[in-house]
């Protein structure tokens, strides 16, 4: 909520469509988290499980009860006589109060706070799963805005080749077929503009969506040089520091993850059901205390006598083999709970090895990347400079462009794959401060 609130403005001006400021990664977080209805319900359900559990409470708390009654009578030995003139009322007080019962009622409310704290953990997973969503949807935004930005240099420089081969091939300095490869190449480079074109332009409806905006906000870059030094290390991590670092940020998981805690509480659920199961074989003690005390008659008016009594009430259980079925049934529900959390510790820890390679993977793609954009950046200048010299061919221009497009591209795509990355590993760490996971991530750099 402190996180909401002060972004509250900004919402509502995005939802009129009047919002025109720069946006940041932040803001479209709590923006995502303000309009996610997953969260809301969430929200809800922890509120009902809440109740839930004062429910049990209750339970345990004596029952009170009131009864009351009301009659009159118009025939008395066949003769009609005046309603009115018999009318009487008494009312009934009781309290209930259960003495014992093998402490079902502990272990009972115990299960709904399990229950509570299992949906308070559904939530922050819910919680991370729509940052996840945010950060996937602004990271798709600002790289396919790259992407575009990159696709119109490219149209450009097919434009300034075509407009050189026209040039030439009036002159009859080329033939006519390296003529129509420069135009089929213009061509081309128009068509990748105008899907890049549609993919911003798909991209910004799914962010606009998902955050709950109606007009379009400009969404400021990310600074990847703050990324540097997390890029170097990664990227020429040793083995040593890798399995260092799967097994601190292995210790992380075990406590905060929420696939395992559900798997956890899962496990204690059923643990606490076969508990209460078995205390069917106790015998159950209850008392009651009820008064009478308060009377009233046409012909007798308000009478203040009262009676109350005390009963108890209790009931020994003598089906053995039904109990005993039951009981069976709870401890296969436990088992199976248990190799649950066995299977989820085994699935989360190859998720999280998956992530740490696959950022590692992405650390050196986002180098050996940059590195080729710049070798082929150098080419392409010098493909150009010989052409505009007519030392090189149309086909040497579009072999030189072909490859420059396709390390720009590959240079945006390895550089969000990388933040998607960090995002994967703090959703599964549950670690919202981004400061704390670099921490982590670096803790052994020399």
């Amino acid at each position: 909520m402190k996180k909401i609130l002060p972004v509250l403005s900004i919402f509502v001006l995005v939802s009129g469509g009047l919002f025109s400021q720069t946006l940041n990664l932040e803001q479209a977080r709590t923006l995502a988290l303000a309009n996610s209805r997953s969260l809301a319900k969430y929200d809800m359900a922890i509120r009902s499980s809440i109740l839930d559990e004062r429910s049990q409470l209750y339970k345990m708390l004596p029952s009170l009860s009131a009864t009351y009654s009301a009659s009159m009578s118009y025939l008395n030995n066949w003769d009609f006589i005046n309603p009115i003139d018999t009318f009487s009322a008494n009312a009934r007080f009781s309290m209930t109060q259960i003495i014992f019962q093998g402490g079902k009622s502990f272990i009972q409310k115990a299960i709904s706070a399990i229950a509570t704290e299992s949906v308070r953990n559904d939530a922050l997973a819910e919680y991370f799963n729509v940052l996840d969503a945010a950060d996937n949807a602004y990271y798709a935004v600002l790289e396919a805005a790259a992407s575009l930005e990159a696709a119109e240099s490219s149209l450009q420089t097919a434009e300034l080749s075509l407009s050189m081969a026209e040039i030439r091939q009036s002159s009859g300095m080329i033939n006519q077929g390296d003529y129509l490869r420069a135009l089929a190449e213009k061509e081309a480079r128009e068509n990748t503009r105008n899907q890049a074109r549609r993919n911003l332009a798909l991209n910004e409806a799914k962010f606009n969506s998902l955050i709950g905006i109606a007009g379009t906000a400009e969404l400021e870059d990310i600074d990847f040089n703050a990324y540097e030094d997390l890029l170097l290390y990664l990227a020429g991590i040793s083995d040593e520091e890798a399995d260092s670092l799967y097994e601190r940020f292995w210790q992380v998981l075990v406590q905060v993850n929420p696939s395992l805690a559900r798997a956890a509480f899962n496990s204690q659920r059923a643990e606490k059901n076969l508990s209460i199961t078995k205390r069917d074989y106790s015998p159950t003690l209850s008392a009651t205390i009820f008064s009478t005390g308060l009377n009233y008659s046409v012909e007798k008016g308000f009478s203040s006598t009262s009676s109350g009594g005390v009963s108890i009430r209790g009931s020994i259980p003598i089906d053995f083999w039904v109990m005993a079925n039951r009981i069976e049934k709870s401890k296969i529900s436990r088992d199976s709970a248990a190799l649950d959390y066995i299977g989820a510790e085994i699935s989360l820890e190859t998720e999280m090895h998956s992530a740490l390679i696959n950022a590692f993977a992405q650390a050196e793609s986002v180098l050996s990347s940059r590195r080729t954009l710049e070798y082929t950046e150098k080419h392409f200048e010098y493909v150009m400079e010989r052409y505009r010299l007519s030392q090189a061919s149309v086909s040497d221009v579009t072999e030189a462009s072909s490859l420059l497009i396709t390390s720009r591209n590959n240079l945006i795509r390895a550089r969000y794959g990388f933040l998607q990355s960090i995002s994967k590993l703090r959703s599964l760490g549950v670690i919202e401060d981004e400061e704390r996971l670099l921490e982590i991530l670096m803790r052994d750099r020399e």
